[in-house]
């Protein structure tokens, strides 16, 4: 086994560890419950506590075949979904990073869009915490990077912000109703101070694509099928937006300005 092959699998199951805690995130942050406590794992239906051995990422929820040992309600799939999201977030982080400390920037940042995804898909909201997190951590991240500033950052920051937040504005004014939540906006102030002014635009309109296209479609599928108003939550689509910019950012730039 190589070095670099020995590595990434170390990578991958340092992300399953750290995704096992980001179900705790998940699972918490939405219902107003802290992070660390109580410092140990539950079951969401009975309570009990998951011993050591039955929160061993993903091998455990195949071993329980996806159920509690004591109540034997079903485990969300999304359980082992987010540790190999994780993990393989792990390994494409030091694929891009290598073992420097760009790693950990880089691992923090999708694994924020990691959480943020699924509680926007089930709660419709971006906590405060999460965004604020990615901002601070983008504007630290500019102390370690040669050809990113703070100035980038903060160009980039407004950039994304500013202009959800013109958008989200102007869509109250003329339709009285909120279609976009404040989430977003803050969300955008996170991506640019990592992304900077161009992948937020980049983030935005692709985003906005995307959200467009699985809106146009989910829609008729609500409206065959009589299941009344279809609606979905932005922050997903920026986030996906947003990691493809990470990875491609410098291929994308340069091929839009080579036009």
């Amino acid at each position: 086994m190589g070095e670099n092959t020995l590595l990434s699998f170390t990578a991958f199951i340092f992300g399953l560890i750290i995704g096992s805690f980001l179900n705790v995130l998940i699972y918490r942050l939405p219902r107003g419950k802290t992070a660390l406590k109580p410092a140990f794992s539950f079951c969401p239906s009975c309570g009990n506590k998951i011993k050591w051995y039955d929160n061993i990422p993903v091998i455990s929820y195949i071993i329980l075949k996806g159920r509690c040992r004591y109540c034997n309600s079903r485990i969300s799939l999304r359980y082992p979904l987010v540790e190999i999201l994780t993990g393989m977030a792990s390994v494409f982080s030091f694929i891009k990073t290598g073992l420097s400390l760009d790693f950990i920037f880089v691992f923090l940042f999708l694994s924020l869009m990691i959480v943020i995804t699924f509680i926007d898909i089930d709660f419709r909201i971006i906590p405060d915490q999460l965004n604020l997190a990615g901002f601070l951590s983008g504007i630290i991240y500019t102390y370690f990077r040669n050809d990113f500033s703070m100035i980038d950052a903060f160009t980039g920051a407004l950039t994304g912000a500013g202009i959800l937040f013109g958008i989200a504005y102007f869509y109250l004014k003329v339709r009285g109703i909120e279609g976009l939540g404040m989430g977003d906006v803050k969300l955008m102030a996170f991506v640019g101070s990592y992304l900077g002014w161009f992948g937020a635009l980049f983030t935005i309109f692709v985003g906005s694509f995307i959200g467009a296209v699985v809106g146009i479609i989910g829609a008729y599928i609500s409206r065959s099928e009589d299941k009344g108003k279809f609606e979905i939550p932005f922050g997903p689509f920026l986030a996906l937006s947003a990691t493809v910019y990470l990875f491609f950012g410098e291929s994308i730039k340069n091929w839009y300005l080579g036009f």
